[in-house]
């Protein structure tokens, strides 16, 4: 069964009105929205500079463009896009290594698709990835710490043509056979370590 925004706003609710049910009412919500899933933040690169540039309506153009290449590519990878804001994408895997293979899968369309773009056209992407627990709400939305991270990472840290892991991610696939670079960043007052893997 799918719990819907209302279901966790109405025990929301009942938690602030009755603090000394709190353990309970948070354990309900665990019970109803919690899951361990892979989560993938896409940020296209450039909003400010090509909205500037060109306008608002020339970046939406690029904003379909990104996710009618990008949705197919992360389905193919056995994930699901769970919403899209803006010249963001989030989308949900069940492995680390599914939404790695999809970020560079979708680098790689992307490549493949500037080829025959005009540059003011071309669509770079910074790719943020975090594992651990979520409370999946309804079919279009996500909270978690390894969420607020991924999205940290996607979009304040990585560069166009990065994948960033965060440390729970990485500890999933530390001994795969690819090289990842640490790194260390402090994002909103937080001291993060990162792993790098450059696609392009």
């Amino acid at each position: 069964m799918t719990y819907s925004k209302a279901d966790l706003d109405r025990l929301l609710r009942l938690r602030n009105e009755q603090p000394e049910a709190a353990a309970a009412i948070d354990a309900q919500i665990y019970q109803q929205f919690l899951q361990t899933h892979t989560v993938l933040v896409l940020d296209m690169a450039g909003f400010s500079r090509l909205t500037i540039r060109y306008s608002i309506i020339h970046f939406l153009a690029m904003v379909q463009r990104l996710g009618s290449i990008a949705v197919p590519v992360i389905e193919q990878h056995q994930g699901r896009t769970v919403k899209r804001e803006a010249d963001n994408i989030f989308a949900i895997f069940d492995s680390v290594t599914d939404a790695i293979d999809c970020a560079i899968a979708i680098s790689a369309r992307l490549a493949a698709v500037n080829v025959h773009l005009p540059d003011a056209q071309d669509l770079y992407v910074g790719i943020g990835i975090g594992y651990g627990d979520l409370l999946l709400v309804g079919d279009d939305d996500l909270y978690g710490s390894e969420m607020n991270l991924a999205c940290k990472l996607g979009e304040d840290l990585a560069r166009s043509g990065e994948i960033l892991l965060t440390e729970a991610a990485y500890a999933q696939v530390q001994h795969e056979d690819r090289l990842w670079e640490p790194l260390t960043a402090s994002i909103s007052g937080l001291d993060l370590t990162t792993y790098k893997l450059q696609v392009g």
